[in-house]
């Protein structure tokens, strides 16, 4: 998944306390076409981020003062950013613990860069295409802030979950557009191998309870019977002009039960 000519390039921060790796491994992203940013310590890591949000993150796990796990919560504390943990303590059950608390992969060192380089490529793919960085406006009642893993709705802040937080990254990357179904699902439970579209359908259904103002005829989370969904800014209405429950397009519906084989 070598960015081609013309792409936006992916952006990856790295952070570890060997100068030497880190020259290493950001000149082997960077002729991959990656663009990259290096910190040698925590500090010095979250710095980098009030400049700017990368793509994914990559964290030595055993680092002086700032440790990686620490790190890697404080990034999360900010921003729903992908991490990938590199160690060479290879621990089950710190593994474990970091896959499920903070990280997207785990790396063990000494590295084998062919390795490490799909397994960025599987996480990049995973999330979709590149995460809108700034705050979405989709409406005088709906704001994303997909960084944050949060929506302001009417006023009030809400909190979404990891997966549906993937799921908006995918919807909010191709607004306007039918994400299909299967797509969703591949984003949100790549790694669940018996996961079916009900998955989606329920996830849908919550999102809608969350970020709509009326869940039951919604404006902004849309089904296109039996293809997927689509993410959509308000329409915008003349003055005066009282709503209608919505201008749909033909075969998109805007309320939450969805048809020709998307039934929640």
């Amino acid at each position: 998944m070598s960015p081609a000519p013309g792409d936006l390039f992916p952006t990856i921060l790295v952070v570890d306390d060997d100068p030497r790796l880190l020259v290493l491994l950001a000149d082997q992203l960077r002729d991959d076409g990656y663009a990259v940013v290096t910190a040698r310590d925590g500090q010095e890591a979250l710095r980098r981020l009030e400049a700017g949000w990368p793509d994914l993150v990559i964290i030595d796990l055993m680092m002086p003062g700032m440790d990686g796990l620490t790190l890697a919560r404080e990034i999360k504390d900010r921003a729903d950013l992908p991490i990938i943990v590199l160690s060479a303590i290879d621990a089950g059950d710190s593994k474990a613990t970091l896959l499920t608390e903070v990280a997207e992969d785990y790396v063990t060192k000494p590295y084998h860069y062919p390795e490490l380089r799909a397994r960025i490529e599987r996480v990049l793919r995973r999330l979709g295409d590149r995460v809108p960085r700034q705050t979405l406006v989709l409406g005088p009642d709906l704001t994303l802030e997909l960084h944050q893993r949060a929506a302001v709705v009417a006023g009030q802040r809400v909190q979404l979950t990891p997966t549906e937080g993937r799921l908006l990254y995918a919807l909010a990357a191709s607004l306007g557009t039918t994400v299909p179904t299967e797509t969703l699902l591949g984003r949100g439970w790549v790694d669940t191998d018996d996961a079916d579209p009900s998955y989606v359908w329920v996830t849908m259904r919550r999102l809608r309870q969350k970020i709509e103002v009326d869940p039951n005829h919604p404006v902004h989370l849309l089904t296109v019977r039996g293809v997927g969904y689509r993410l959509v800014a308000a329409p915008v209405r003349d003055a005066g002009v009282a709503p209608s429950r919505r201008d749909a397009s033909p075969g998109e519906r805007s309320d939450p039960v969805d048809a020709g084989g998307d039934s929640e």
